[in-house]
C-alpha cells in the first residue's frame, strides 16, 4: 500500500561522495518529517539528519558539514548528499518519514521505513 524505497549506496573511497534517495510510493498524501538514519553491524541504529516542511533540518555532530538532506515534497522523495566520506560512515543507511496517504474512504498517518542501502567508504 506504501512503500519507501533508498537508492545510491554503494563502495567509495575515503574523501569521496554519494547521493541517497527515498522515494515513496502508494496512496501518499503528504510525507512529514523525513529523515535517514543508519546503523552499522552491531551498533544501535542512530539519526543521521532529518528536514521539516519548513525547510528546518537537524543532523547528527559526527556528520554536520559533510552531509545535507533536502526533500522534494512534490515528488515525495527525500535525498541525502554525503561528501567527505569516512571509513566511519561505513553502515547501512535508511530513511523514514510519517506518511499521510488514502485508505479506503479515510486517510491514515503512520511511520515507514525503507529496506536500508549499504554505504560502504573503504580504499
Amino acid at each position: 500500500q506504501v512503500q519507501l524505497v533508498e537508492s545510491g549506496g554503494g563502495l567509495v573511497q575515503p574523501g569521496g561522495s554519494l547521493r541517497l534517495s527515498c522515494a515513496a510510493s502508494g496512496s501518499i498524501v503528504s510525507m512529514n518529517t523525513p529523515g535517514w538514519y543508519r546503523q552499522a553491524p552491531g551498533k544501535e541504529r542512530e539519526l543521521v539528519a532529518t528536514v521539516t516542511s519548513d525547510g528546518s533540518t537537524n543532523y547528527a555532530d559526527s556528520v554536520q558539514g559533510r552531509f545535507t538532506i533536502s526533500a522534494n515534497n512534490a515528488k515525495n522523495t527525500v535525498y541525502l548528499q554525503m561528501n567527505s566520506l569516512k571509513p566511519e560512515d561505513t553502515a547501512v543507511y535508511y530513511c523514514n518519514a510519517d506518511v499521510l496517504y488514502n485508505y479506503g474512504n479515510y486517510r491514515r498517518r503512520r511511520t515507514y521505513w525503507g529496506q536500508g542501502t549499504q554505504v560502504t567508504v573503504s580504499p
